[in-house]
């Protein structure tokens, strides 16, 4: 599970000590901190671990590592880390421990994914549009339909939780095929277009590494049912947008729900803004309103890791990147 407890042997345990929340946090933070016993402090050289709060600023944190050598523990602040995957992969070393958001906000994530497939089978993007009563009957249930979900991390976990009711047959693609407990069945990712053709729905919750940069291109699309749709809930560049807007245009698939594209914020005028059987969401799955409380328990449980027993939740794996 991507929101796992892990627990970290003893000799590679950072050295509990001040911790800094950088930038300026919110109190909700330092309440955290403070919760579970934690000092929050100004950067300086007592400093041993850092609650970093900006993705948009990553490429200024090696400096604060180089600066600050005794750091041992680092928070990031969402589930995704590919914004901070050169800084990983250049900055691990033993005995310092990074952990992510991943797992924290499965359950909005999940939902959106959720309203974002009934919209596509009820057919709201042209609902929506409508400015005349429809005389065509279309729509499609949800109940008993082959859905596809591309990752196995808290949010995949939330969305088989979620998708319960309607029975739903779920197939998991993940990096193994270990199954997963809820799906249907497992299957490893090289196995994913011998998946798809079943599919009426595809669910993208995969993390963004070197290895899943555009998962979804002309052959996954060519794989799919005409019928079928994709959603995507996780990053953008895990699509090839070309390749998507292609398969729309040409009938391959029926439609597409993106919270997340690449380029990202997609351009005003670009074409997929124009594609009937598309709805787009401004990265909004979760919104700071719904995340916040959900990262400060984040925090809490780690820095009480961070102090006692090693036992951090969302620990990165800085080879595999996420």
């Amino acid at each position: 599970m991507a929101d796992e407890v892990t627990a970290v042997p003893a000799d590679r345990r950072p050295e509990a000590g001040p911790i800094a929340v950088l930038p300026q946090a919110e109190q909700q933070f330092v309440d955290a901190v403070e919760a579970a016993g934690g000092t929050v402090e100004p950067l300086s050289d007592r400093t041993r671990g850092v609650v970093w709060l900006s993705n948009k600023d990553a490429a200024s944190f090696p400096a604060v590592l180089e600066a600050h050598p005794a750091i041992g523990w680092v928070q990031l602040p969402f589930a995704g880390v590919d914004a901070f995957a050169d800084i990983l992969a250049s900055e691990s070393r033993p005995g310092l421990v990074w952990t992510s958001a991943k797992g924290a906000y499965a359950q909005p994530v999940a939902e959106h994914a959720l309203v974002l497939s009934l919209a596509l089978l009820r057919v709201l993007p042209t609902r929506l549009r409508a400015r005349s009563w429809a005389t065509e009957p279309e729509g499609r249930s949800l109940y008993g339909l082959d859905v596809v979900i591309v990752g196995a991390g808290g949010i995949a976990l939330e969305l088989m939780r979620l998708l319960e009711p309607f029975g739903a047959r779920v197939t998991i693609v993940r990096r193994s095929d270990a199954p997963v407990p809820g799906a249907s069945r497992t299957v490893s990712s090289a196995e994913l277009r011998e998946v798809l053709p079943s599919a009426d729905l595809v669910v993208v919750a995969a993390a963004l590494t070197g290895g899943t940069r555009k998962l979804f291109g002309a052959p996954e699309f060519a794989a799919m049912k005409q019928t079928a749709y994709l959603v995507n809930i996780a990053r953008g560049g895990l699509v090839d947008t070309d390749a998507l807007l292609a398969a729309l245009r040409s009938g391959e698939i029926a439609g597409a729900g993106l919270d997340v594209t690449d380029p990202e914020p997609l351009p005003d005028g670009h074409p997929l803004w124009e594609e009937p059987a598309v709805i787009i969401t401004p990265h909004q799955a979760d919104t700071p309103e719904m995340t916040a409380p959900l990262l400060a328990e984040r925090i809490r449980l780690n820095v009480q890791a961070f102090l006692d027993d090693g036992r951090f939740v969302g620990v990165v794996d800085t080879e595999a990147g996420y």
